[in-house]
């Protein structure tokens, strides 16, 4: 193994050599392969809904990104919901009970557990990594009110 020592331009030569314009092209070339791997895989299982995938260019590094952006974990909903951290990883099941404005449980129901699609670690050729098993949670969902043709 070699080791560098010296920097050149006031910067790390490790950083100089990831910034060189070959160095910068393979990098992007491989992210575009992955992400090409990572959209095929989704797409066999893609039933419903809005997840994608992205690439992103940063200083030296790139990154394959799963998205999952809807009206379900956007808004007023908790910061922390993520779908792709759940069609990645999969996720625990867990009761909801469905509220109405003074408090009273109105609907009871259960979402079953769902094992991880593990989309990004596979187009990646990466090795999976389960999650640990976490104690059933239950979620209160405040009731919305119907009405004027909107949902």
């Amino acid at each position: 193994m070699a080791y560098i020592y010296k920097g050149l331009d006031g910067r790390k030569m490790t950083e100089f050599i990831a910034s060189l314009d070959g160095v910068q092209d393979e990098v992007w070339g491989r992210t575009f392969e992955i992400a090409a791997r990572a959209e095929a895989l989704l797409v066999q299982h893609r039933a419903e809904g809005v997840a994608r995938i992205d690439m992103a260019k940063g200083d030296i590094d790139a990154y394959v990104v799963l998205e999952d952006t809807n009206r379900n974990n956007t808004g007023s909903q908790k910061s922390s919901a993520n779908s792709a951290a759940s069609i990645e990883f999969g996720r625990s099941g867990y009761e909801v009970e469905v509220v109405d404005s003074s408090g009273e449980v109105v609907n009871e129901y259960e979402v079953g557990p769902m094992e991880g699609l593990y989309i990004l670690t596979e187009a990646s050729h990466l090795p999976k990594k389960r999650r640990s098993v976490r104690s059933p949670k239950k979620v209160r969902i405040k009731q919305r009110k119907r009405g004027g043709g909107q949902d």
